[in-house]
């Protein structure tokens, strides 16, 4: 049994087999990097057989991007849980898709009511990326970690003509929350609509989350649920941190995190996912 608490929080008891983290906002320092201090935390997890797992709405171009700084080699958790993927085999574990009918009905409905919505579509295991014209248009790297130029310029026929891990809507001057709210608004169902913190509303097909990814992995790993430690900052966290052992929001996290989690650490600037790590393995001595 471990016992370990969040910044001054309250002590608790558990065993622990997988750490389950987002990236952005999370275990990601502002500047996309991964500190030293939370670096060692993550080695020295690992060196105690724990699965260390990124959980995040990237696909595995952006995990990759910072895999090597954070030692991830294993299973990574994309597209928000619609894809387990192994970074290193290449194997793909599971794919959740929204089915093009659903995209279209959604499409549909949500330019009658916010006219200017355009849209990408996410798919062939994260690596195919489908935008209208309009949406690179609006797009800049940081946004999908991935340039542009990258995405190609469909015609929303070609955008919603296949399945996707991930479909993703934009305006030019409606925020993401404002989006995200039209489109529950719009009795709609057969989707599970979220964001997290980007420009833009993300959406995969009904009962997708960062859970159901993390309880399928959990699955194929062995792992009891109550045996798992998730971290996250944003709305697309709350199912994940509510589902696991203990669920931890960052100091920085959006109010939604917050409520569904157990405690709250440091943010991810002052390293709070090394902070209960660290506390979490002063247990096993």
């Amino acid at each position: 049994m471990m016992s370990f608490g969040g910044a001054g929080g309250s002590v608790w008891l558990m065993p622990l087999r997988l750490i389950a983290s987002d990236l952005d906002g999370t275990l990601l320092r502002d500047d996309l990097s991964v500190s030293p201090r939370t670096r060692r935390a993550l080695d020295a997890a690992r060196a105690a057989g724990i699965h260390v797992v990124p959980v995040t709405a990237r696909q595995p171009v952006g995990v990759r991007r910072i895999a090597q700084g954070a030692g991830f080699d294993g299973w990574a958790l994309c597209s928000n849980g619609a894809l387990g993927i192994h970074l290193t085999t290449g194997e793909v574990l599971f794919e959740r898709h929204l089915a093009p009918e659903m995209q279209r009905a959604l499409a549909e409905a949500i330019r009658q009511q916010v006219p200017g919505t355009v849209f990408a579509s996410i798919r062939e295991a994260g690596e195919g990326f489908y935008a209208q014209g309009e949406y690179a248009d609006l797009a800049s790297e940081t946004d999908h970690k991935r340039d542009p130029a990258t995405m190609g310029r469909y015609s929303l026929d070609e955008v919603l003509s296949a399945p996707s891990l991930k479909f993703v809507l934009r305006h030019p001057e409606v925020s993401p929350p404002e989006l995200l709210v039209a489109v529950r608004a719009l009795g709609l169902t057969g989707f599970h609509a979220t964001h997290s913190g980007a420009a833009f509303v993300e959406v995969a097909a009904e009962g997708i989350t960062k859970a159901a990814g993390l309880a399928l992995l959990c699955e194929n790993l062995g792992v009891a649920q109550a045996d798992t430690l998730a971290f996250g900052d944003a709305p697309n966290d709350a199912e994940m941190l509510a589902w696991a052992g203990r669920g931890v929001a960052m100091g920085n996290a959006h109010p939604e995190a917050r409520a569904a989690a157990d405690e709250v650490t440091l943010s991810n600037e002052e390293d709070g996912v090394a902070v209960v790590i660290e506390r979490a393995l002063a247990g096993l001595g």
